[in-house]
């Protein structure tokens, strides 16, 4: 009978990809993006997730749920909604020893619904150990462009659901794969500077990106009705070496063209600019806009430029995305295709090359 090795997911076995929290020997993922990869040597693996409090109840909606991702290799052997309190997987079974490198990336984003990492099972000859850490380093803070939202739905009269969102077909993970760069995202979907996505005249004020980026990450995911993800980042566990701000595209249902408005977001954008640069004092920062809209576009100009006269700060770029194009198909409420992302993946690659000369 074959014994086994029960791990946990701290840091003296995988990497930690993004912003995550270990807690009671479970490591947490709440934003998209965000998991695990190490080198596996041995026969046999096992993952052991953990749901939250909605991953098993009836009455929270599949569109709210988790959706999980495993790479063995680069090739995808999970991909999964949690619906049950707690789920195995079998990731090798093997009959010789060989080395592996594994990936698990929470697919879907945070405010839904979190996850737990609870054990990794081996035969018992196996090793786990981190994947090394990369050169370079790459933040992306966003929205639902960010996050890949309904790109793998192109039924425009479908609704939002974590079950059709994939961040790896985004043009953020996409970037930060052909730069062979590190990266976290903070991104969620209907959030802005000053509003979130409104169809009506209505400030949501509520659904804002700055107040949660000092924070491991937003989510109303609980485990057993305790919040537990938003507790501070400490932002030295991850330096970028260049921070891609990409907001404004839900601000702008809010604005409306309205000049005192966007002059609102323009103040406001400047003064998360600020709060970026107090707690990433060394990297670049680069302000991108107009996949899906460009009216906000002149007044990012407008908080970079007064941003760095005030500041004298010479380390902050702008760039303005194509806006995408019918040609190349929607998906779910008119967000951006993957050959979207994929082209906006590649005019931001080369930015950042020119930029960071890389």
């Amino acid at each position: 009978m074959t014994d086994f090795q029960y791990y946990v997911a701290d840091d003296s076995h995988v990497k930690y990809v993004g912003r995550t929290l270990f807690q009671d020997n479970i490591l947490w993922l709440a934003l998209s993006g965000s998991g695990i990869e190490f080198t596996f040597q041995g026969k046999h693996l096992e993952l052991l997730l953990q749901g939250d409090d909605n991953a098993a109840s009836e009455n929270a909606p599949i569109q709210d749920k988790v959706r999980i991702a495993v790479l063995i290799d680069g090739i995808r052997v999970v991909d999964d909604m949690l619906t049950v309190s707690e789920k195995g997987y079998t990731l090798i079974d093997s009959t010789n020893p060989k080395t592996y490198h594994v990936q698990v990336i929470k697919l879907s984003e945070a405010p839904m619904s979190i996850v737990g990492i609870k054990q990794l099972i081996a035969d018992e000859s196996a090793t786990l150990t981190p994947a090394k850490k990369k050169a370079r380093r790459l933040e992306f803070i966003g929205d639902s462009i960010t996050c890949g939202y309904g790109v793998d739905d192109s039924n425009l009269e479908h609704t939002f659901s974590t079950a059709t969102e994939d961040v790896t077909k985004a043009y953020s993970y996409l970037t930060a794969q052909a730069l062979n760069a590190d990266y976290s995202m903070v991104s969620y979907s209907g959030y802005g500077i000053i509003s979130g996505y409104t169809d009506s005249d209505e400030k949501l004020a509520d659904q804002l990106v700055p107040p949660h980026y000092p924070v491991i990450g937003f989510s109303r995911g609980t485990l057993r009705q305790q919040q537990i993800m938003g507790k501070d980042w400490d932002f030295a566990n991850f330096r970028p070496d260049l921070i891609v701000l990409n907001l404004g595209t839900n601000d702008d249902s809010y604005c409306q063209g309205k000049e005192d408005r966007q002059e609102e977001f323009a103040a406001s954008y400047q003064r998360f600019l600020q709060e970026i640069r107090r707690l990433n004092p060394d990297a670049v920062l680069l302000c991108t806009y107009g996949i899906m809209n460009q009216r906000l576009y002149p007044y990012i100009e407008k908080a970079v430029d007064t941003y760095k006269k005030e500041s004298n700060d010479t380390d902050v770029y702008t760039m303005q995305f194509d806006l995408y194009q019918e040609s190349d198909g929607y998906v779910v409420d008119y967000h951006p295709s993957i050959r979207t992302h994929n082209k906006a993946a590649w005019k931001l690659i080369q930015k950042i090359k020119e930029i960071m000369n890389w």
